[in-house]
Formats: C-alpha cells, structure tokens, sequence
C-alpha cells in the first residue's frame, strides 16, 4: 500500500506530507484547490512523464517521494531485484524535476531509469479516470484480469513454458536443416578438405615448434663456418701449439744456465699452452654443437610452408588448422548422418507443438467458462450502478494460428449499453461515465485479484448523484476490504464511506504572501459533517445539509 507521499515545490505545493491509511481514504475540496496537482504529483513518482511546469514558480526544482509498504513476495520487489536494486524495508520512489524540463528518478536512492521506474509504479498503484482507464483500453490487459478472475495465472506460467519449449525445438529444427542443407551443397569441397587435413595432420602449437627449430637451425648455419676455420686455426697445420711447445722446451733447458732469468717466461708460456688446449676442446665441442643434417632443417622447413599454406587456403590461422578439420568432420558428419538427425528433431518439435494446442486448448476452454463467469459477476454490479439496461460481454476469440506465450486466445471486454444497440469493444460503446462505472463493477468483481495494492479513483463519479453515487460509494468501500483505495469524489455519499478523509484547500501560502499554496489537512470527525454538508449543499451551508450529512455518516459508520 502507499503509505507516505512528501512533496515539494510542484505547482501549488509548497511543502506537503501525507501519511495513508489501508482501507478508503476520499480526497475532496472546492474545484480548483488543487486535487489533480496531488494525482499528477503521485503519477511523477511513479514514472509518468515529467515536465518543466510542474515546478512550483520561482524554484529551480520540485521533488514528489512515494513510500510503499508491501509484502517481501509482491511483483515489484522481484523486478526490482532481477534489476539490481536493493529492496530492503519500504520501497521508497523519488523523481526530482527540474524547470529546465530535465528529471532524476531513484528508487531506496538508488538511480534507476524512468522506464524502470515506471514499470515497478504500475505494479503498486493503478490511476483510473473517465479518461485514463487504461485497464479497459488494452487488450491484453483483458485477457490478464480474465486468467486473475479464473485462477489461471500458474496455468499461462506453465503454458509459457512449453511455448518457449516449442519454439526452441523448432529453431533447432530449423538451424539443423539449414546446416544440412549447407553441407550437402559443398560436400564434395568438404570431403576433400577432411582428406587434406587428415592427411596434414596438424597439431596443436606445430608452427610454434618447427619455426623455432628453423631459426636455431639457421643460426647454427651462419656460425658454424667461423667455428670450423677456429678449429683449424688451432688444430691445424698453422696451429701456434707446437711452436710454442718447442720454444718451452728450449728456454727450460737455458734456464739452469741462467738461474733467475727465465723461470717466470716459461711458466707464463706454460700457461698459454694450457689455454690454447683448452681452447681447443671448446671449439671442438662448439664445433660438434653446430653439427645438423641440411635434410633436417629442409624437412622441417617444407612441414612449415605446407602448414601455412594450408592456414592461407582456409582462411584461418595454422593455430587453428586443428579446430577447423575437427569441424569439418563433425560438418561431414553430420551431412552422412543429417537425414537421420533431422527427423527426429522435426518429431521432438512437433511433439512440442502438440503438448502446446493441448494445453492451449485447455486453457481457452477454461477462459470461456470464465468468461462467462466473470460477465455475470460484472453484471451483477451493473443495476445499482444504473447501468441496469446494459450488458458486460468478455469476448474470447481463439486463433490456433496466432499461438503466443499467453496461448491462442484474444480476450476483449464488450458492452451493450442499451438494448437494440449493437454491442462493440468497450472503449467504442460506453460514455465516459459508464466507462468508469463499468470499470468500477470489473474491479468489484476481480476484489484483490488482477489488481495493484493501491487503487486510486480519479472522479469516477462525476455526473452522478443519489442511489448512484451512493452505490459507487459502496462498491469502492468493499473494494477497500481488499485493497487500499483513494477517491478523489464530488460525492457525499462516496465522501461519507471513507476510513481516511482528506481535505484539499489553497490560501496564502504564509502570513500577508501573495503567492497561493495547496494544503491538505486530514480531517477529524467532527469537521467531516461541515465538508459533507459543504458537498451536499453547495457554498451556502444550511442547516439542513447539516443534518443530512450527520446521517450520511451516521449510517456509514
């Protein structure tokens, strides 16, 4: 239910809390003090479109916040969680605008979009008017309150499945045969490329592999000639070693003539004969390293063009050569076995499709009972509303053809409002005033179901007086059994049904200031005989009218 709604700086509205009530609340007051400003302020918080105008003059914003109480399992607190929103304790609506025409809306202060905002709104409160009866203007609205009425709304849930269920088999259906169709066009391209690629054989990371063998190959190829002349150098017939080894030998036998003189020449010529042999063995092992067969590095170089050429002649890189000859036997696969395959998922779709019409079936044999059921209920609301003459029909036309997730079926609300008239869609038959009784008498009879929490009336009495007022009076106080209702009412007879009575005036918005504001008081029990009587009588107050709406409410208490 709603529970608060705060405004601030929307046209009239200086500053204005509300607290709600569950049951009947009645808005009321002198024509022009301001009750639209409220419904357009509550419709701004639930995402009705915005608008620089709703701006109370002289201000650069105005704010509208709605507060709801509702069950932790309702609708809006599971769309608001699929969306991300933290739904927590109250669910709190706030659309600030702006007089450049620019809104923010939030929803428990998170931003959210209008659309969402919006969408969440129609979920807690439905607005109706003589003009803006939009339950009665949608069709598919229609066929939703008849399934509330019967009881069918696990029935649509489950009926959905199996519409998703068959049109999921038949896009498998579909996408298989397109893929045999494919295949059997280029089979004989696909056969030979499975032999090329079989016969390739290639694996994962091979380019990898064979073009770093290449280049170290290669490498090895440009230095392996500077090794060998090395190898020669040292180990040839120009090598230094036996010079040097001679001349060792010759100052070793001159040095014990001379003591002193060339010990220290010698061992450092030592030393380089050690070095030159163990640059010797080096260069040989080096030498040895470089060693390749030229047929290895001619191998691996034709295995690596072939695997390029091959990622050049698909269109894909080699890396992927692997995948793609997998595909391509699973493509040749399923072309030898694609007949097979095909025919069993045109049975599992047409097993689908069955299930489907028999459950669609079902279900609209179910809403024509319930069609009926639900016009004699509406009809038997009609008489007190002085529609006595007129007839509610629910139309359901059901079109195999036109299967949808909801079933086969259109429903929409007819009316005969006279006898002799031919009766058409309830739209294009009923006056504006027989729209909103109409509406009154559907909503009676669907009580709590296929409604929001919150139910707000718009004048639906306007042009009606005595008995007939007095009915809407009651209808809309048993509804409130089942819901929270807000009127905003010309009626006594209405005014005087109400749990909550507010009334809605405008003055000086402060002491000796010219600017006007709405105000809104909720009313006390012995002021509601002086506004009743106000309503009964017009603007002088007799006492008469006094007493008539201390009966009024007397009888109503």
């Amino acid at each position: 239910m709603l529970s608060q709604l705060s405004i601030r700086d929307i046209v009239l509205i200086e500053r204005l809390d509300l607290a709600f009530e569950t049951g009947l609340s009645v808005l009321t007051g002198e024509t022009g003090a301001g009750k639209s400003i409220l419904l357009d302020s509550l419709s701004l918080a639930l995402g009705g479109r915005g608008d620089g105008g709703l701006v109370r003059h002289g201000e650069d914003k105005g704010q509208v916040t709605a507060v709801f109480d509702v069950p932790g399992n309702h609708d809006a607190r599971q769309l608001l969680r699929e969306n991300g929103i933290d739904d927590d304790g109250d669910l709190i609506f706030r659309r600030v605008q702006s007089a450049d025409g620019r809104t923010r809306a939030s929803i428990n202060d998170q931003p959210v979009s209008v659309q969402l905002m919006r969408q969440a709104g129609q979920l807690l409160v439905e607005i109706h008017g003589q003009h803006d009866d939009r339950a009665l203007i949608d069709t598919d609205i229609h066929r939703t309150l008849l399934d509330a009425f019967v009881g069918l709304t696990d029935e649509v849930q489950h009926i959905s499945g199996l519409y998703r269920s068959w049109r999921d088999a038949e896009r498998a259906f579909r996408t298989h045969r397109a893929k045999v169709e494919a295949a059997a066009r280029e089979a004989d391209y696909i056969r030979a490329s499975v032999e090329e690629l079989e016969a390739l054989a290639p694996r994962d990371g091979e380019e990898d592999e064979l073009a770093e063998q290449r280049s170290r190959m290669q490498k090895a190829e440009r230095i392996a000639g500077d090794i060998s002349e090395a190898s020669e150098f040292l180990n040839g017939n120009a090598s230094p070693v036996p010079p040097i080894a001679s001349l060792v030998r010759r100052l070793e036998r001159k040095s014990h003539e001379a003591p002193g003189l060339l010990e220290e020449t010698v061992e450092l010529l030592d030393q380089a004969l050690n070095h030159l042999s163990n640059a010797q063995m080096e260069v040989e092992a080096a030498l040895r390293k470089t060693e390749f067969d030229p047929r290895e590095l001619e191998r691996v170089e034709e295995r690596l063009f072939a695997l390029r050429a091959a990622g050049r002649k698909y269109s894909v890189a080699v890396a992927d050569l692997p995948a793609l000859a997998e595909k391509m036997v699973a493509d040749l696969a399923d072309l030898d076995a694609g007949e097979e395959k095909l025919a069993e998922l045109e049975k599992l779709a047409a097993a689908a499709k069955n299930e489907y019409d028999r459950a669609a079936a079902g279900l609209s044999e179910k809403r024509r009972h319930g069609a009926e059921a639900l016009a004699e209920a509406v009809m038997a609301e009609l008489p007190a509303l002085k529609l006595e003459r007129a007839r509610f029909m629910v139309d359901v036309t059901s079109d195999p053809d036109a299967a949808t997730a909801e079933g086969i079926d259109t429903v929409e609300f007819h009316v005969q409002t006279n006898p002799g008239t031919r009766p058409g869609p309830i739209m294009k038959v009923a006056s504006g005033g027989e729209l909103s009784r109409f509406l009154l008498a559907l909503k009676v009879a669907l009580a709590d179901r296929g409604s929001a929490p919150t139910l707000v009336f718009d004048e639906i009495d306007t042009g009606v007086g005595g008995a007939v007022a007095d009915a809407i009076g009651q209808r809309l106080k048993r509804l409130s059994d089942k819901v929270q209702v807000l009127s905003v009412t010309h009626a006594p007879q209405v005014a005087a049904r109400a749990a909550t009575h507010l009334l809605i005036s405008k003055g000086p918005a402060g002491e000796g200031s010219e600017k006007i504001a709405t105000r809104v008081a909720t009313m006390e029990p012995e002021h509601r005989t002086e506004e009743i009587a106000r309503m009964l009588a017009g603007a002088s107050v007799t006492d008469e009218a006094r007493a008539a709406a201390k009966r009024l409410l007397a009888g109503n208490g």
